[in-house]
């Protein structure tokens, strides 16, 4: 019942600026924490960025300054807005959510289908 739909991702230039988004649907209680991982080719998955209840967010060093993740509690989304794309951020990019849906009493993992963010030089 519960799933992350995913929006965004495409091809831009080196120096371009995409927008990722992720809606959690279905029969939400609580979100604790939502995220943004990405995997490229031959590379194990990497936190991107996370925003946790409190709204404290923390990324990774090499998208620092580039990239800012917000989360519209509301809407129960998460948003990663890409600026200064490079070419190494070329990835697919996946969401994440650690979640309780309402009929469960448990907090689980939840994962979007991945959005493919290619990056040209």
């Amino acid at each position: 019942q519960v799933q992350l739909v995913e929006s965004g991702g495409g091809l831009v230039q080196a120096g371009g600026s995409l927008r990722l988004s992720c809606a959690a649907s279905g029969s939400i209680g609580d979100i604790n924490v939502m995220a943004w991982y990405r995997q490229a080719p031959g590379k194990r998955r990497e936190l991107v960025a996370i925003v946790k209840n409190g709204g404290s967010t923390e990324y990774t060093d090499s998208v620092k300054g580039r990239f800012t993740i917000s989360r519209d509690y509301a809407k129960r989304s998460v948003v990663l807005q890409m600026n200064n794309l490079k070419p190494e951020d070329t990835a697919v990019y996946l969401c994440y959510a650690d979640l309780r849906a309402s009929f469960d009493r448990d907090y689980r993992n939840y994962w979007g289908q991945g959005t493919q963010v290619t990056v040209s030089s």
